[in-house]
């Protein structure tokens, strides 16, 4: 029926254009320029009514139902008499929550951050309206709780915190059944998916099923900063088993208690739930999430060109990282085009570091010239380190121990949680990890492009294996990049280091994810390197108080700039696949979306407060680039001609129109 509907209003539409056209070409030009959205303007229908609407979280709008409507939807009676405005009921959540998160708590030692994810939860649970008109209006305040870093204290106690059912789950035992599972989810219609099979939740490691959390926080954000309908989104989680050992000991863990498959029944898992989700909703986006090293690659250069989908942290993190970059090079008073001639270390050569490197490569190859000798110089830019060697080192010189001292190193090691083979394993790993040469011994094929010639190390005065602090004591570099989910990476050695650096304005990033895993902290960055640096990191930090009136910025480089503005703009363009210059678009927008001023003063990040309107104009920039690509083939009644004919204003103004917003729709019951 639905099908059928779409049908009637699309050939509506076309008759009304071919009267527009014969009788008024001018009336045609305007017509073709008038951007409504189909988000919300007009009445719901729904099936149920009484306390079903009550319970039903996508309709149910609590104080605020109209006295006609509880008249139509039989719920005079059932809700207090004084019908409030969402103004008001925000409110009032927003009161009781001061109070609320205090009892929320289970003990001393539940934080207070996750208190407020209980509480926004249940709200969640039962108004999604209200609960995404809160977290939009509250942004800054609430991204944190419902994504990083509250998120990954979240995905590690889920199964204590599991209430409600939120997403799918696909399990290895589902082999054979997922294509008629997917007719399980209710909606007709489903735009985004977020799966991951919780290999390498944050950096957190293999949290198993867990990991739907950060599906679920991810799908959040989309609706919250991309006006994605939450309706039309699914979490998922492709349970495949656990190597976490705890967790296969947990008797209360939800997911599977077996070891993870491997090779091809592992594949053979994921082809089947791509096969059955691209059948049922064809037109799907699914970004994946927290793979595994391992997995990332391979799964998304098997799907890219076929399917509509993308990896969050090889080609997200890399587009922010990337627009991080570019800014650093503004805020050092010299045009974006110099970006070939930075300087960059590298600390982490897993998904996140490799999906940097390639795209930073790429766009500076794109400002060379695009040929393979841009490329080949583009390379020599990066000098990239494995994390383990300066992670061991650094705990190693705290300790002032000998290597041969072995049994001191194991009782450090084991206060950091290691077992003792994996410590035996990092401490033969010294000698063989660090700076990547071509001379390391079974490198990764996706590192080997970025290993340093021996010769050209040796000029450096650097050798295969060569610590962190080595390497920026040597390179001088414009840009100390971490990517290592190994918090303290950049030690008090690695930052003085960093002081004889040959930039005006050096940059330190920290990027990795939840805050505990950051490389250094800011106040760290500034006192150590000095007040005339840019400061970035994955996770929120507060500015810095350098005195004498002056901040020291700290720029949050988080993925909900890029990821919401990728699926938006790949929707509403309808593109084929999303493609390399898709990508780049989305990153370079959001490197000039700051404003001159802004940079030169170290902010090269804007504020979580502006996230709709970033989102916004990424969205257009890709549309735009799907555009030119030829990859657009339309959104509902935008067909790929009619997007070829928008100005630039008018592709922002058409993705504007096309953003959810979380208004109560009017509801009017019809009996089934």
């Amino acid at each position: 029926m639905s099908n059928f509907s779409n049908q009637i209003r699309a050939s509506s539409s076309l008759i009304k254009r071919l009267r527009q056209r014969m009788t008024n070409p001018a009336a045609l030009m305007q017509a073709t320029r008038h951007f409504t959205t189909l988000e919300g303007h007009r009445p719901t229908i729904v099936h149920k009514r009484s306390l079903d609407i009550l319970h039903d979280p996508w309709f149910n709008k609590g104080t605020a139902f109209s006295m006609t409507e509880r008249d139509r939807l039989d719920l005079r009676g059932l809700l207090p008499p004084n019908v409030m405005t969402s103004e008001q009921q925000i409110q009032r959540f927003k009161a009781d929550l001061k109070r609320l998160e205090v009892q929320a708590r289970d003990g001393p030692s539940d934080p207070y951050a996750l208190a407020k994810w209980r509480i926004l939860n249940r709200l969640h649970d039962r108004n999604e309206t209200m609960y995404y008109q809160v977290l939009i209006a509250h942004i800054e305040e609430y991204a944190p709780i419902v994504y990083t870093p509250t998120v990954g204290l979240v995905c590690q106690n889920y199964s204590g915190l599991f209430r409600r059912p939120r997403g799918m789950y696909f399990s290895a035992e589902d082999r054979g059944e997922m294509m008629s599972m997917v007719y399980n989810w209710p909606a007709e219609q489903v735009d985004m998916i977020v799966v991951t099979d919780g290999s390498r939740i944050l950096g957190l490691g293999d949290l198993g099923v867990q990991g739907i959390g950060i599906a679920i926080g991810k799908l959040d954000l989309y609706v919250a900063a991309a006006g994605i309908n939450p309706q039309r989104v699914l979490p998922v989680m492709i349970d495949v088993g656990t190597n976490n050992e705890k967790l296969l000991k947990d008797p209360l863990y939800l997911g599977l208690q077996e070891h993870r498959l491997d090779g091809d029944e592992y594949i053979a898992v994921i082809d089947e739930f791509m096969e059955a989700v691209f059948t049922r909703w064809p037109h799907v986006i699914v970004q994946f999430e927290d793979f595994q090293s391992k997995w990332a690659f391979k799964l998304l250069q098997r799907y890219r060109n076929t399917y509509r989908m993308f990896n969050d942290d090889v080609q997200g993190t890399a587009g922010v990282a990337i627009a991080g970059l570019l800014g650093a090079v503004r805020a050092q008073g010299r045009p974006m085009i110099d970006f070939p001639k930075q300087k960059i270390v590298v600390a982490g050569a897993g998904s996140a570091g490799i999906g940097v490197l390639n795209a930073a490569r790429k766009t500076m190859a794109r400002m060379l010239g695009n040929n393979e000798s841009a490329f080949e110089s583009a390379g020599r830019q990066f000098w990239v380190v494995d994390a383990k060697l300066s992670l061991l080192a650094r705990y190693c010189k705290t300790a002032v121990i000998d290597l041969d001292n072995l049994v001191e190193a194991l009782r450090i090691f084991f206060s950091y949680a290691l077992s003792i083979i994996g410590m035996i394993i990092e401490l033969v790993a010294l000698y063989t990890q660090g700076l990547i040469t071509e001379e390391r011994e079974n490198i990764d094929p996706e590192a080997l492009p970025f290993a340093r010639k021996v010769k050209e190390a040796s000029r450096q005065g650097l050798r295969e294996g060569a610590s962190l602090a080595e390497v920026v004591r040597e390179v001088k570099p414009d840009v100390l990049l971490g990517l290592s989910a190994v918090g303290g990476l950049f030690s008090k050695e690695v930052l003085e280091a960093l002081k004889g650096s040959t930039s005006t304005r050096p940059a330190i990033f920290a990027m990795s994810n939840p805050t505990k895993n950051a490389e250094c902290t800011p106040e760290e960055a500034f006192s150590i390197v000095g007040d005339n640096i840019l400061f970035a990191s994955g996770s929120p930090f507060q500015d810095v108080d350098l005195g004498n009136g002056h901040i020291g910025h700290c720029n949050q480089g988080n993925n909900m700039y890029l990821f919401p503005g990728i699926g938006l703009g790949t929707l509403l363009s309808g593109s084929r696949i999303i493609s390399d210059g898709m990508l780049q678009a989305a990153a370079e927008c959001l490197a000039e979306y700051m404003a001159e001023e802004e940079v030169l003063n170290g902010i090269i990040y804007p504020s979580t407060s502006r996230i709709r309107d970033i989102t916004k104009e990424v969205a257009a920039a890709v549309v735009k680039e799907a555009i030119k690509e030829d990859l657009a083939e339309g959104y509902r009644e935008m067909d790929a001609r009619e997007l070829q004919k928008l100005s630039q204003e008018e592709i922002v103004e058409y993705v504007k129109n096309n953003m959810w917003s979380p208004d109560y729709p009017t509801l009017v019951y019809r009996r089934d």
